[in-house]
């Protein structure tokens, strides 16, 4: 006990004296952009929202402007609330603004860092981005369409049979799409081990990026304290994490790489792709590389795609008047004679633009994932320090009044089916610079299944109350990275076509 109690005193005694030099005399030189007042050691730590942190900084920004500095423990943060700013920075200087936050108990202790998302700006991260970025372009989605489509009426069926289960559904049918699209394995159900195993690693993930989660992440001396330790618990998480995580980025690989061999795996699928492209001689390298891509797609693409298309839900039971436009439209120019395919969307602007109003109204991502700025810059004589976080608040640029009228209702004839406004929320919706999703059309594709799908053959209706009666919930959207609406439920009533 003695030693812990040594242990703690000298790490916070480090860790305040480094605070308070910091706070003194870090950034006494520079000329950061204004933001809320910092407060001795904690700077604005404890101004910090805990809940929808991007509408909190929405309001902030009508007194600091669209560049605003705060300062949590010594890190530096600069939160974007324009387009314009972030596409200066973001994509014109995306050479320099295109690192991740550096995670100790995510990334050091548990291994997340080998991932896409997380693993730093450089050789490898462009070659993985080059990897996914060819499997999944805009030329070889189109081989995945039918398993899409498939997928969306599969959704349908289910839902009819249970309404009470649309997140789960949900859930099945998208993770169900990317694995197969992956490693050529088909989830057979909710019980299949190996969707459990990408759950779990997502759950732990999510946890373990968690701002605030782990105290290691302020003091990372603490990740070498004996494991015997009172208050070494979370090392011993981390050791139950990484076998997660090995397990689960690696087992589906090698299952895709056997099955290949002996003609069981579904193709085309990535892993199988790649492998076939080197005449099955990959280097334990560029393995390792594939490995990793393949990971990030699995367990990257099912919490943002689960989001928006929960969000589609809410917003069908919302405004009713809008999906019987898209119906309309649909039936107007598909006929009833067959169900619609993700190629028949060039021909739809009502829909493309409904879409696009479901990426704005409520998007996945409301504040990007974190830049890290790797050498110090200057924009419009206000100074960023290298290291310093860079958040977009996504959500402001899409609820900004003086870009769009009554920017909190759900109106997809806002952009009167006009393809270049449809392009400003895309473009903002899937990241930025060289950070940018490179799966961008792979997950419009399994969007646009679901919604051409259910547009066509159903009318999404709100819940019965205890009284039998329809009714609209008050949803709010959950804190964290990927924001998802809180549960409600829907009803499925099929169309006469």
């Amino acid at each position: 006990m003695d030693a812990l109690y040594s242990t703690i005193v000298v790490c916070l005694a480090a860790l305040c004296s480094g605070l308070l030099l910091y706070n003194l005399v870090g950034n006494s030189n520079k000329r950061l952009p204004p933001g809320p007042h910092r407060r001795l050691l904690v700077g604005n730590a404890l101004q910090m929202p805990r809940v929808t942190p991007w509408t909190t900084f929405s309001k902030w920004s009508k007194t600091y402007g669209d560049l605003m500095h705060v300062d949590v423990f010594g890190v530096s943060m600069v939160i974007i609330s324009s387009v314009k700013v972030a596409k200066d920075l973001l994509d014109k200087r995306s050479l320099i603004y295109s690192n991740r936050p550096h995670f100790v108990m995510a990334g050091d202790l548990v291994g997340y860092d080998g991932s896409f998302v997380l693993q730093q700006y450089g050789e490898n991260w462009r070659q993985q981005r080059k990897l996914i970025a060819q499997e999944l372009g805009q030329s070889r989605v189109k081989h995945y369409y039918p398993l899409q489509e498939k997928q969306a009426r599969a959704l349908i069926r289910n839902i009819l049979e249970d309404a009470s289960t649309l997140e789960s559904q949900i859930k099945l049918i998208i993770a169900t799409i990317i694995i197969r699209v992956t490693y050529g394995y088909y989830v057979r159900d909710e019980n299949d081990p190996l969707l459990k195993g990408v759950l779990v690693l997502m759950d732990n993930f999510n946890e373990a990026t968690l701002p605030g989660n782990f105290f290691v992440d302020f003091i990372p001396i603490l990740k070498h304290i004996p494991r015997w330790m009172p208050g070494s618990g979370f090392l011993k998480k981390a050791d139950e994490w990484r076998k997660v995580l090995q397990e689960t980025t690696r087992n589906p690989y090698y299952w895709s790489k056997a099955n290949l061999e002996i003609g069981t795996a579904l193709m085309p699928n990535i892993c199988g792709t790649v492998i076939e492209d080197a005449n099955g001689e990959l280097t334990e390298e560029e393995e390792t590389r594939l490995i990793w891509a393949a990971s990030t797609v699995m367990g990257g693409g099912l919490d943002t795609n689960m989001s928006t298309a929960l969000t589609f839900f809410l917003a069908m039971i919302s405004y009713p008047e809008v999906q019987e436009k898209a119906h309309e439209e649909i039936i107007s120019v598909i006929g009833p004679n067959r169900l619609p395919t993700i190629a028949d969307k060039d021909s739809l602007p009502y829909v493309r633009s409904l879409v696009t109003e479901v990426l704005r109204w409520n998007p996945a991502v409301p504040l990007g994932v974190p830049h890290v700025l790797s050498q110090d810059d200057v924009y419009e004589g206000w100074d960023l320090p290298k290291n310093t976080l860079v958040m977009p608040n996504i959500w402001h640029m899409f609820h900004d009044p003086e870009v769009y009228d009554d920017p909190m209702s759900f109106i997809p004839e806002r952009y009167n089916g006009d393809d270049l406004e449809m392009r400003k929320i895309t473009d903002l919706a899937f990241g930025f610079g060289r950070r940018a999703c490179p799966g961008f059309y792979f997950a419009e594709g399994t969007l646009y299944a679901i919604v051409l799908t259910v547009l066509t053959c159903c009318e999404v209706l709100p819940e019965l109350d205890d009284e039998g009666k329809s009714f609209i919930p008050n949803v709010t959207y959950t804190p964290g990275g990927i924001s998802f609406p809180g549960p409600f439920q829907v009803r499925l009533k099929l169309c006469s076509l």
